[in-house]
């Protein structure tokens, strides 16, 4: 029962509803923001390499680091594969499509993340759209009921998700027990999980800071040693791409698992833009003006969609299997891997995902936090915080007990109900982060190392940053 209403929410909200809500609000930001995503995308790579002004602080790459580590997880491998299986190759174009105009729309989030951010009492940043809910709009309620959403969501549904995912890698090995295998499995998991957790956001950022690029870095080569291994395949792949991206019969005559309906579910899944999640790291770094952690979470959906998830897809595509539902998961990137490189690629797939849905953990958490912060109104007790930590890394085990479609339609949902408060709140908001912009690159003309004041926008907010005296909560 709760399988069919599920999957039937989840197919009414990407068919109808997130498909005009994130796509067009990502054209929106685009045109808003005079293309925002092509012309200072070649700055968002320059401001990664800013360090923090103090220890106590993230810097913008520790902060990038965090988002990417939630961004960059199972659901660029399994995902990527279940979307090319159900929907035809022609899903890897839209989800360049979704990536491309969602980036306009992640750096509107961002940017006002760091504009409404808050100070602690060691005077580091934290925030997110709870908080530019409550400042800007004024509206707590609001606020609470979009923190919980977000907890439900990456602190269950998606920790649960990654669990699930992980745990269908080893399914995939003759060894595998389904009475015992999982437990196993994410134990291990839960424990390595537990440590990064218990031991702050410090301990997390150091360690996704550390993961994220080498992990990424391995997996990309890895698909070009499939690309090179398999290049009289690739001009037929990049055919059957765009074919099947413009086959309007084949999409319209089975719309919900077309490769447009899969491109954008799981385009919008994995490079979360406009969601509201990246913003709360964003809100975490250290930085002279807001616009520049908008720039480098712009620069992120690039990174997650365009070469994690296109590595993803040309591994598959250029390994000679073909695709087919009955593969859809990680079957097919397994078969996909082992017909490349024999029984190592299975090794190689599971590494990968373990790692992947690690880190995945690793920034969900920290967006959960965030913002049970919030609703604990900026402060935990240290036995809140213990409680919370506690059960987050149990939920990690619920994960593989659940359906492969029920899992998927959970967490679809889940972040659609997300989207749907923080789309409109953004385009509310929208001429504050486009002010804080345009601010930026007049500065920039001028040839200074932008730094903001919030009246030189004439922000009216009270906000804990960007005024010509600091206060302090």
């Amino acid at each position: 029962m709760y399988g069919q209403f599920i999957g039937s929410l989840s197919g009414f909200l990407y068919t109808w509803v997130l498909p005009l809500l994130l796509v067009g609000g990502g054209i929106y930001f685009t045109f808003k923001t005079k293309f925002v995503q092509i012309k200072q995308l070649g700055e968002s790579i320059r401001i990664i390499s800013e360090p923090a002004a103090d220890d106590k602080s993230m810097s913008s790459f520790q902060a990038l680091m965090i988002s990417t580590a939630s961004r960059v997880g199972t659901g660029n491998i399994v995902g990527v594969s279940t979307a090319i299986c159900i929907g035809g190759a022609g899903s890897v174009f839209w989800m360049w499509i979704v990536a491309f105009v969602g980036a306009a729309s992640a750096f509107i989030e961002s940017t006002l993340a760091q504009i409404y951010k808050r100070r602690d009492k060691d005077g580091a940043s934290y925030g997110g759209p709870a908080y530019y809910i409550e400042t800007a709009l004024k509206n707590r309620k609001l606020g609470i009921a979009f923190a919980i959403i977000l907890i439900l969501t990456y602190a269950f549904g998606f920790n649960a998700l990654a669990g699930y995912n992980i745990n269908s890698a080893f399914a995939t090995y003759d060894f595998y027990n389904p009475d015992t295998t999982p437990i196993i499995v994410c134990g291990v998991l839960a424990v390595l999980a537990g440590y990064t957790i218990f031991g702050g956001g410090k301990r997390l950022s150091q360690i996704t800071s550390l993961l994220v690029p080498i992990m990424s870095i391995i997996y990309v080569v890895a698909a070009l040693i499939v690309i090179v291994m398999n290049l009289n395949l690739v001009p037929a792949m990049f055919v059957d791409i765009f074919r099947g991206a413009f086959d309007f019969p084949a999409i319209f005559g089975g719309f919900a698992g077309s490769a447009i309906m899969m491109g954008l579910k799981r385009g919008l899944y994995s490079n979360e833009a406009g969601i509201g999640s990246a913003p709360n790291a964003a809100a975490s770094a250290d930085t002279s003006h807001p616009t520049k952690q908008g720039l480098v979470q712009m620069m992120a959906v690039y990174l997650d969609t365009w070469v994690i998830c296109t590595a993803t897809a040309f591994m598959l595509l250029a390994s000679g299997i073909a695709p087919s539902p009955e593969l859809a998961g990680a079957p097919y990137n397994v078969a996909a891997l082992t017909n490349v490189f024999g029984s190592f690629g299975q090794h190689l797939f599971t590494f990968g995902l373990f790692l992947f849905g690690f880190t995945t953990l690793l920034g969900n958490y920290f967006y959960s936090e965030a913002n049970l912060r919030f609703i604990g109104g900026g402060n935990l007790s240290k036995s809140t915080l213990t409680i919370f930590r506690a059960v987050a890394v149990i939920v990690i085990f619920v994960g593989t007990g659940l359906e492969f479609g029920v899992a998927w339609d959970t967490a679809d949902v889940l972040m659609a109900a997300m989207a749907l408060i923080n789309i409109p709140v953004i385009f509310i908001l929208k001429d504050v982060a486009i002010d804080c912009l345009n601010d930026y690159t007049k500065q920039k003309r001028e040839g200074k190392n932008p730094v903001f004041r919030a009246k030189d926008i004439n922000l009216k907010d009270d906000v804990d940053f960007w005024e010509d005296k600091v206060k302090t909560v």
